[in-house]
Formats: structure tokens, sequence, C-alpha cells
């Protein structure tokens, strides 16, 4: 059966009236029209891109208005399509429906901002951003990677997540209190200050690591936990200064003790007869590893050139805490004063990546602006407790030595001891 239109359709020879391209038949315009199939008494005409054949015989100046006119129509397209794929108009991909409702698909990072990753280390003193040896190595990889981390400086190892110093909790809630597991995930998050060493410098970086930590890193033990007059007049006056009551009271001899084990794990260990040869043969050991590092630096900024690496984040900060603490037994620091490119190497990393920690070296102790109104409360509080904690030592003290002995009197007296009691007392009347 013969479908028979209620209005006929246009052929191909008549052009549109007041066109000025009517009569011709090559024209893009006139190409442009598509007849739709009629719908009921109305004839539906849309237009359409001109093909690629009829754009090539055009001139170029209907070839300009062609694509002056698809960049219209993408323009004014509504703003939840995507021009360019049939299969987005028909249904749309998995890819493009997931990212309009704001689904994540398997393999996708989602769109949320990552949490910082937060550092928690010992706070700086004497002229350094730190004074922990292991704080002040991840501090200055942190600074030579340009790491984003928010930095908590602190003096109370309690208010750490892991309870020890440093620590560092990731984007995603982990927390890490190695050092080298530390700088490990800051290179898995693309931070690594290694990157363009040669495997013959990853080498050399490892055997100088290996060579701080068997020669230069007892020696540094014994100066700051072990030497008497070290760690009396700087090392434990600098942790009970800075730490909070009452934990300045043993914190810092139970950290001398985890040093003291530290070092017997590296040294192992010796009779009491054995310890002034021992420290004389780790000092000589010392003095030889810092010259050794003095040959290899040379006259270069840092020890592969330009750029520092991570061998240079733990040698500064091996050098720099020996070269700033203002030690009454300095026996290494002399030696390394004398190595006068290892001084420049350290005063250069201060200036450059902590200019403001290396400039002057901050109090352990901020001062409150108005100490009578926020100094008083907790002032009284502490010589309360004080005095509650010398009161309960003096009575424990009385209890244990026998002067002070309890003794639990009987509840009833005998009736003859009751007569004679007050045969007594009449007596004595």
């Amino acid at each position: 059966m013969e479908h028979k239109s209620p209005s006929p359709a246009p052929t191909a020879s008549s052009g549109v009236q007041g066109s000025p391209l009517s009569g011709c038949p090559d024209s893009p315009r006139r190409g442009g029209l598509r007849i739709l199939p009629p719908f009921g008494r109305h004839l539906w005409i849309r237009r359409r891109p001109p093909s690629p054949e009829a754009l090539g015989s055009a001139p170029r100046r209907f070839q300009a208005a062609s694509r002056a006119w698809t960049s219209r129509a993408l323009l004014t397209a509504s703003p939840g399509s995507r021009p360019g794929s049939a299969e987005r108009e028909g249904g749309g991909s998995t890819q493009w429906r997931a990212e309009a409702q704001g689904e994540v698909l398997p393999g996708q990072r989602a769109g949320k901002m990552a949490a910082p990753m937060e550092l928690f280390c010992w706070s700086g003193g004497w002229g350094l951003p730190s004074v922990d040896l292991d704080s002040l190595a991840v501090l200055t990889y942190a600074r030579f990677t340009g790491a984003p981390l928010k930095v908590h400086k602190i003096t109370n190892p309690w208010r750490s997540p892991s309870g020890t110093l440093p620590a560092l909790r990731t984007s995603h809630g982990e927390v890490i209190s190695v050092p080298h597991k530390i700088i490990t995930h800051l290179r898995k998050e693309k931070y690594n200050a290694d990157y363009d060493l040669s495997a013959r410098q990853g080498a050399d970086t490892l055997a100088f690591m290996s060579l701080l930590e068997e020669k230069l890193l007892p020696v540094l033990i014994h100066t700051f936990w072990v030497d008497a007059k070290n760690y009396v007049e700087v090392t434990r006056k600098w942790y009970a200064e800075a730490m909070p009551f009452p934990l300045n009271f043993f914190l810092p001899g139970r950290m001398q003790r985890q040093y003291m084990e530290r070092l017997q794990l590296l040294c192992g260990e010796h009779r009491p007869e054995d310890e002034e040869e021992l420290e004389k043969e780790l000092y000589q050991e010392a003095r030889e590893c810092l010259t050794l590092l003095s040959q290899r630096l040379g006259s270069q900024k840092f020890f592969f050139g330009d750029a520092p690496a991570s061998l240079d984040a733990f040698v500064f900060s091996y050098l720099a805490l020996l070269q700033q603490a203002k030690l009454p037994s300095g026996k290494l620091q002399a030696h390394l004063r004398g190595l006068h490119n290892l001084c420049a190497y350290c005063t250069h990393i201060l200036s450059l990546y902590f200019p403001w920690e290396g400039a002057e070296a901050p109090p352990p102790r901020q001062t409150p602006a108005n100490p009578e109104t926020e100094e008083e409360p907790y002032r009284r509080r502490n010589q309360i407790l004080t005095v509650l904690a010398g009161l309960a030592a003096m009575a424990g003290y009385a209890l244990l030595s026998g002067i002070v002995s309890i003794q639990r009197a009987p509840h009833a007296r005998a009736p003859g001891t009751q007569a004679l009691g007050m045969a007594e007392e009449d007596e004595e009347e």
C-alpha cells in the first residue's frame, strides 16, 4: 500500500525562496537540509551539518561558516549533555553516567580532597628545628622533597598518636613511627629525593648510611646521653625545661635508659674495665668517619651535586646536632669544627631550608602575653600538686623506715581492767 503525504515535499531542484543559494545545487546550505518522514499534517525538517563531500567542493567561506555554525550548536547544547558520542545520547556509557551521578568506578580516585599528612616531632632548640636526631632527619627530608606536611612540634611524646616521636599520620589515618618507614612512605607518595640518582649513587647512599649507623651514631648517643657532664648540663636540662610537669621528673631518665640500651645493641655488652678502651675506639672511628665524609663532600654543595638527596638529610641531622650544641665535653665536636667544608655544609642547609629555625634558637617554652590571668591557675595547681606529692613521699618514708607505726586499739576492756583504771584515777586525785 502506497503512503501519500498530506502535503507535497519539496523537490531537490526547488530552492528556498529568498535564499541567495537557491539556484546552487552544490550549496552546503542546501545540502544541510534533511527531510524527515511526515508526521500527521506537519512536515518536520531538521538542519544537520554538511557532509565532507559538500565541504570539499564549497568555497572556503562556506567551510568557515559551517564550522562557526557547528561551534554555536555545541555551545548552545544543554549543560548536562556531552557532544561527540552517539552512545551517550542513546543511553550513555557507564563511565559518563557514573560521573554524572557522582559515583566512583573501580580504579578511580574519589573526588574528595584527602586529609593532609601530619608529622609529630620534637620541638627545636640550640638553633635547630628539632633537638632529636630522628625528628631532625625526617624534617630535613620533608623539606628537601617539598612534602605537604602539617608539622606538630611538641615536647610531650604522649601527645603523639603512637606515644613516640617522630610519628607520621598518613592521609588514610595510618600511624608510622619509625624514621626509615616514614621516609619510605613519603617516597610512595611521589616525594622522592633520590629520584635522579644513578645506580652507583644509590649504592654509595646505602654504604654511607651503614657507615653513619655503625661509626657515628654510637658516639652521638654516648656524647649526649652517657657522658655525665653533657647529659646533666645540656641534654637533661633542655628536656626538663621543655617537658610539662610532671613528665620532666621521670621522662628524661627513661629516655636515657632507652638510649643506653640502644648503644648496647650497637656495640655489644662490655665489662666495666673495658669501657675506657671502648670509648677511645669509638671516638677514633667517629673521627675517621667525619674525615671520610669531608673528603667525599669536597667543595660540592651536596654529596651528589647541586641537589640534596636522602643521604644529605641523614648526614645533616648527625652533624648539625654535634655542631650546634654547646657541649662542655666536646671531644668529637672539636674535630668536626676543624673540617670547614662540613661546617659550611650544615650552615648552608640551615640557612636555605630552615631560615627561621636556624637564624635564632627559640626558647623551649613560650611565655603567655598575660601571665596573671593565664599562668596563675596552672601555677597554683602545680604548687598544690607539689605539696601533696611531698607530703605523700614523707609519709611513705616514715612508714617504711619505722618512724611511725600503726597499731590497732582493743575494742573493749575487761571489767577488772576498768576497775583498776578507776582506782588509779582516785589515787592521783
